[in-house]
Formats: structure tokens, C-alpha cells, sequence
């Protein structure tokens, strides 16, 4: 049991001796809160949230403490952001109404106190006490008036200045002084948003990214965004594609960068548009931090990465009971072009390349030597445009996968998967299997069954 300031509060272990300490509080005038007994309790506590002078309290009357806190925590997060000195500013105002008001009529009374002296000069109009108790009101409810019908967000956007200009305009007897279009302007802040826009198929965006499409002005997407994602743009939108090639894609991202921050002095929500996942080989972290350092946080929004669906389609399980007990996801291209060291051989390891298919071969070389020790026999997979119609899947082991892609040709975006993965739901005798297309989606819900298998169009066998 605790006393705070005459205040109750007992934690007690068993009802009758809540009971009794309940009864001597009331004895005692002493108000008591016994803990999950509402009828002890001469008082209840809240679950408070404070922003400055806003205080939000909620009780449950002792029914239900956790929900009393998720209400709180639903209530405040529903708040726009400085609500607290929007509250603040708002109380400025009605201060300074009445202070000036009430000066004026101190005024008026001295005025007319010298009027009663001897002034025989006549007025052409004459302030009486009715007129300023008119003002007075009229500026009052103005006030109240914007309390109660404005958009918190659009009163949240007020600012010291704009405080200053309404108090300007009571000298004019003007009740306006502040203009809403202005705030709300001032309230659509540049908004930028980082989406991972997944492997290539519309259909494994994930709604959030949807939505941040359809409200954008701004699209800034990789180049390689495939056309299906890019034709949810609204027409009203602005597309503008990465250009990146090699040797300049530093400069194309600074160009991004650029345009992004341009567009959000101008008030527009620009979406960043990337392709798998931004945090994976994206460069999300570089672009969040440089919108950070601009004043303008981002909204982040992940995407079905490549790395792990790509393979799903192509029927590889990246884990595998008794195969696979580990997934590595590494880069085949390092900073301004650099080759990365790869990583050593373990047999029940999943490796995933991502950005190596145009320096193929010395990944390969570099895997197989003497320091690696990757078996040349070891599975392997070319997975290309992923979830796409022209998806393609090579399938080979690392001693034929150069001469394969060699000889099928490149289909950027590409992948390889390395491990004893590749061949759990697969086994072939040739050096090398391509499978072409990907059937989609198209039969969910409806009856029957689709083999992962079954997804290709047409197979073609090396022997």
C-alpha cells in the first residue's frame, strides 16, 4: 500500500484485506484504488498520454488496464505530429485576445473620463461599450469556431508567425487573419517513399507499395522495373527511368537523388521505386540517409526480394531438410564495379548470387579454385525475369553454367543459385536444362492442382 500526496493505492493480496483497507480510506476521508477491485475503489487511474499542455487520460473503471493502454496508444497515434504546440499556439491567441481587448476597454474608460472633464468637440462616431463587447465575441467565436471545425492536421500546421498575423488583424477588428488553403498547402509536405516493387510480377506487390503508386507525383524507378509494374502509374504522374549503365551509375543515382529532393521542395510524393527489395543490394540505406539529411524522413516499404522468390518459381527450396540448412544471399558486383571475394564452400549452404551474371566466368573461377574448393559438379541455377512471361530458368552444375549462358544468351534481370538445393525437386543427366516462361497466377481459387513443374512452356536439354 502507498500514500501519494493523500492519495491510495494498494496492491492487496487477497479481498478481505482490500476490503479493510478500503473501508478505513473512506473512514479516514483517504481517496483509495485497490487494484483489480473497481468496487473498493473511490478513484480510478488513467492511462495518460501527454504532448505539452495536451493531456489525454482513459479509464476503464478498473475493467480492463491493457485495454485502457492499447485505447491510449490508438488515440495518440491517430494525433497528428506537434499537436502539443499546436495546443500551445492556440492558447496564445485566446490569451492575447483577451489581454488586448480587455486593454482596450481600459482605454476607452480613460478616454472617456477626459471626454466628462470638458471636450465640447462632437465625434462623427461614437465606440460605445456595446461595440467592443461585440468585437470582443466575435473574435471569441472565430476562435472557438476553428477549434472545433478544423482539421487537427491544418491546426497543427499554425506557426509562431502566423499566430502574429491573427493578432495583427484584431487591431482592423479583422477575425481572420489566417488563411486555411495556406496551412493546408503548408500541411502537404513532400513525402518520399522507398518500395521495393518485388521480382517483376504485379501481383507480388504488396499493397502498400500499390497505394503509395496510385497517390504518387513522382516516380523514380530502377530501370529494371518491369513495363506490367509501371502501367499502375497513374496518368497524372510523372515516370522518369534510372539511367544506368556501366560506368555511370553513380551519376544516374545521383541524378535520382536530385530529382527526388527537387520534387519534395515542390510538395509532391515521390516514390522511389526499386526494384526486389530496397535494403537488399538497393541501396535503400544510402538513399534513406540522404532524404534524412534533407529534412524529410522516408517511408520504407519492403518488397518481395528476388532472392528468395526467384528461386520458388524455378521449384528450388533455398532450405531443404537433410540438404540445405543455411541461405547466403551475396552480391556478384561490388562498389564501382569491384569483384567481391565470394564466400567458401559448405555443402549445406544455399548461395545466391545476385548483379554476376555479366562477370560470370571469374565468379566461377574464383569458386572452383584451389582456395574455394567448390566442387565443379556442384548444382546450379540461372534464374532470369523471374515471375515474368519470359521468365527463364537454366538449370546446370558450375563446370557447364559459362558455356550454357554462353550459348542461351543473357535476359536481364538474372540470378544464380549455387547448392545441392537445385537439385531436390529436380534431377537431370544433361549438362544443362532451360526452361522457358512462367505461367502466373491465373489459377488460384479455381479447382485443381498446378505442379511447380508444370510452369514451363517448353524444355530444352544439352547433352
Amino acid at each position: 500500500m502507498r500514500y501519494l500526496n493523500h492519495l491510495c493505492t494498494c496492491t492487496a493480496p487477497d479481498v478481505l484485506q482490500g476490503t479493510y483497507i478500503s473501508t478505513l480510506c473512506r473512514k479516514l476521508r483517504i481517496p483509495i484504488n485497490v487494484a483489480d477491485a473497481p468496487n473498493l475503489c473511490t478513484f480510478t487511474l488513467l492511462s495518460t498520454h501527454s504532448d505539452g499542455p495536451l493531456q489525454i487520460g482513459v479509464t476503464t473503471s478498473g475493467k480492463g488496464c491493457k485495454l485502457s493502454a492499447r485505447i491510449r496508444r490508438e488515440i495518440a497515434s491517430s494525433l497528428p505530429s506537434q499537436i502539443g504546440e499546436a495546443v500551445e499556439r492556440l492558447g496564445t491567441i485566446r490569451r492575447r485576445i483577451w489581454e488586448e481587448d480587455h486593454a482596450a476597454e481600459l482605454s476607452m474608460d480613460l478616454e472617456a473620463e477626459e471626454d466628462d472633464a470638458g471636450q465640447t468637440s462632437t465625434f462623427n462616431k461614437l465606440i460605445t461599450a456595446e461595440d467592443m463587447e461585440v468585437a470582443r465575441n466575435r473574435r471569441m467565436r472565430w476562435l472557438a469556431q476553428i477549434c472545433e471545425y478544423w482539421p487537427l492536421r491544418r491546426l497543427a500546421a499554425i506557426t509562431d508567425y502566423d499566430v502574429e498575423t491573427v493578432l495583427r488583424s484584431y487591431t482592423t477588428s479583422n477575425a481572420s487573419g489566417l488563411d486555411p488553403a495556406t496551412l493546408d498547402s503548408r500541411g502537404r509536405r513532400g513525402r518520399i517513399v522507398l518500395a521495393g516493387s518485388g521480382p517483376g510480377n504485379p501481383d507480388l506487390l504488396t499493397r502498400a507499395t500499390h497505394k503509395a503508386i496510385l497517390a504518387a507525383d513522382l516516380i523514380l524507378a530502377d530501370k529494371l522495373v518491369p513495363a506490367p509494374v509501371l502501367d499502375l502509374v497513374p496518368r497524372r504522374a510523372t515516370i522518369y527511368i534510372a539511367r544506368k549503365f556501366p560506368g555511370n551509375a553513380d551519376k544516374a543515382q545521383e541524378e535520382l537523388l536530385e530529382m527526388g529532393l527537387e520534387g519534395l521542395k515542390a510538395g509532391k510524393n515521390v516514390v522511389r521505386l526499386k526494384q526486389g527489395d530496397p535494403y537488399i543490394y538497393g541501396r535503400g540505406a544510402e538513399e534513406y540517409d540522404f532524404f534524412r539529411g534533407h529534412g524529410y524522413i522516408p517511408v520504407v516499404l519492403p518488397g518481395i526480394t528476388s532472392a528468395l522468390s526467384a528461386p520458388l518459381f524455378a521449384a528450388i527450396p533455398p532450405t531443404h531438410r537433410s540438404v540445405a540448412d543455411q541461405v547466403l544471399i551475396c552480391t556478384g558486383t561490388g562498389r564501382k564495379g569491384a569483384a567481391p571475394d565470394p564466400p567458401e564452400y559448405v555443402e549445406s549452404r544455399t548461395v545466391v548470387f545476385l548483379m554476376a551474371l555479366h562477370r560470370l566466368s571469374s565468379l566461377i573461377g574464383s569458386l572452383v579454385n584451389d582456395k574455394k574448393r567448390w566442387p565443379k559438379e556442384t548444382p546450379c541455377a540461372v534464374l532470369e525475369r523471374a515471375s515474368c512471361p519470359d521468365q527463364r530458368v537454366i538449370r546446370t552444375a558450375l563446370e557447364y553454367v559459362c558455356a550454357a549462358v554462353e550459348e542461351e544468351g543473357s535476359r536481364p534481370p538474372g540470378l544464380l543459385v549455387v547448392g545441392k538445393a537445385c537439385e531436390v525437386l529436380w534431377n537431370g543427366k544433361q549438362k544443362w536444362v532451360v526452361e522457358e516462361g512462367f505461367k502466373g497466377f491465373e489459377d488460384l481459387g479455381m479447382e485443381g492442382s498446378v505442379e511447380l513443374l508444370e510452369t514451363s512452356e517448353s524444355t530444352r536439354s544439352s547433352r
